[in-house]
């Protein structure tokens, strides 16, 4: 008798969380639909943990597409696409949309808000995250007293203007130079009639108001 062929094995070559390393200590985000942040103790446990800023950084420089992929498979149809555009963003926008899921439509309809919402502990000079009073926030006054807590300009023009930007990836050092722009006449002005906006074109408008 021929002698049978074992079964071909496979194997899963990363884990389906996304799992990332920031100062020498390993974080990750549990798969949908509890997610959860999560950072290894030093007893090889894990921890729910807070993330800061700088650990999403991290995060979204060390993972790549194809861990987002299968990541992101376990998502709804709306939440998948939503972070489909974002590449470097991705991790800050899944955590803004899980803190802050009503706000989900607003930042759909206008994608580069969600780079502000991600660091808007850094914007605002605070120590840690506050996704609870942006929450309550959005709730009591809409997506402009979310603007106005930002520090950007409550106003139709802003969400305009915002909207032009076509990749929503804004950098981190771009952010407040744009927030200080959209308060100045000559910057409304420059931005408004701009058209559609790469972050580079951002970039090079910014610098040339602030010269």
């Amino acid at each position: 008798m021929a002698s049978m062929k074992p079964l071909a094995s496979f194997t899963i070559d990363s884990p389906l969380e996304l799992s990332w390393s920031h100062l020498g200590a390993r974080w990750r985000a549990t798969l949908w639909p509890e997610v959860r942040f999560e950072r290894e103790t030093t007893g090889g446990k894990w921890a729910p943990t807070a993330p800061s800023e700088d650990v999403v950084a991290s995060g979204a420089v060390a993972l790549d597409d194809a861990g987002w992929r299968r990541y992101s498979e376990f998502m709804p149809g709306e939440e998948r696409a939503f972070l489909g555009r974002f590449r470097f963003g991705r991790l800050g926008a899944l955590q803004v949309i899980l803190r802050c899921p009503a706000l989900l439509a607003e930042l759909a309809a206008t994608p580069a808000l969600t780079a502000f919402l991600a660091n808007h502990a850094t914007l605002r000079g605070a120590q840690a995250s506050r996704w609870e009073e942006i929450s309550a926030i959005y709730e009591r006054s809409g997506v402009f007293g979310v603007l106005e807590w930002l520090g950007l300009p409550a106003s139709r023009q802003t969400l305009g203007i915002l909207r032009q930007i076509t990749d929503p990836d804004i950098p981190r050092r771009l952010l407040e130079p744009l927030r200080v722009s959209l308060w100045e006449p000559e910057g409304i002005w420059l931005l408004a009639h701009a058209g559609p906006m790469t972050d580079r074109q951002l970039a090079r408008r910014c610098h040339a108001l602030a010269a």
